[in-house]
């Protein structure tokens, strides 16, 4: 899964650090700094996007991308802490335990964590840090006739769904902490295998919500079962907008 929408996520459209009166004067010496100098045609579809991107922050009108969370994006996720419930932004893309930011350059795929690998890859977090993410529909990336396209899948009837996940708080010294998560996949349903795609998120029961964020590190087997009890609404797809 390279990325979902999150149910009520949302981006301001301000540039990071910056106050409301200096947001314009930013920008528009953004846009003199990409717009001299053009070389080649790639080079001008980079700053086509970097424009567009600029675009993006000036609006105040929410639009549908601007729920989607891709990897190394925040959002926010349900876990326990100190026995109750609580959701904390954290980072898609999991830095597991001993990990540092050169491992991650490495191995780049650990937004997904595949269930097949809960007991090896994931061991120090499978059965130990376990997280909810709560979203309305996920999209995945499919090739259609040599061409990537996106599409997305929506859960019929409609319904939210509750992602596991596992998760991890990051700390080194001198460094500030990094909360960060991966969405556990399994093997995709047909429909989801029919369009394309060879891997699929893991939407838990409501019951098991609290077994769930609870595991036991002693008795596993309960917590595949849970993955195994999963819910299992029909995914209908479209193209994403």
């Amino acid at each position: 899964m390279r990325r979902f929408l999150e149910r009520g996520a949302r981006i301001e459209p301000r540039l990071s650090g910056l106050s409301a009166e200096h947001e314009r004067p930013a920008i528009v010496n953004i846009e003199h700094a990409l717009t001299g100098g053009i070389r080649d045609d790639d080079e001008a579809n980079k700053i086509d996007a970097a424009l567009r991107g600029l675009d993006d922050l000036r609006r105040t009108d929410l639009n549908e991308r601007d729920s989607r969370i891709y990897p190394g994006w925040y959002a926010p996720v349900m876990i326990i802490q100190n026995g109750q419930r609580v959701v904390l932004p954290m980072r898609y893309r999991c830095r597991l335990p001993g990990w540092t930011a050169e491992t991650e350059k490495i191995k780049d795929g650990s937004y997904n964590a595949r269930r097949d690998n809960l007991k090896t890859a994931w061991r120090k977090l499978f059965g130990f840090q376990h997280g909810i993410v709560i979203v309305d529909w996920f999209y995945e990336n499919v090739k259609r006739d040599g061409n990537n396209i996106v599409l997305r899948f929506d859960p019929t009837p409609g319904q939210p769904l509750l992602i596991a996940c596992l998760w991890h708080r990051w700390t080194a010294p001198g460094e500030p902490d990094l909360l960060s998560f991966a969405a556990i996949t399994d093997e995709p349903p047909p429909e989801v295998a029919a369009a394309g795609h060879d891997r699929c998120i893991v939407p838990i029961k409501p019951e098991h919500v609290d077994q769930w964020l609870n595991p036991e590190p002693r008795n596993l087997a309960a917590e595949y079962a849970i993955l195994d009890d999963r819910d299992r609404p029909y995914y209908e797809h479209q193209m994403a907008a």
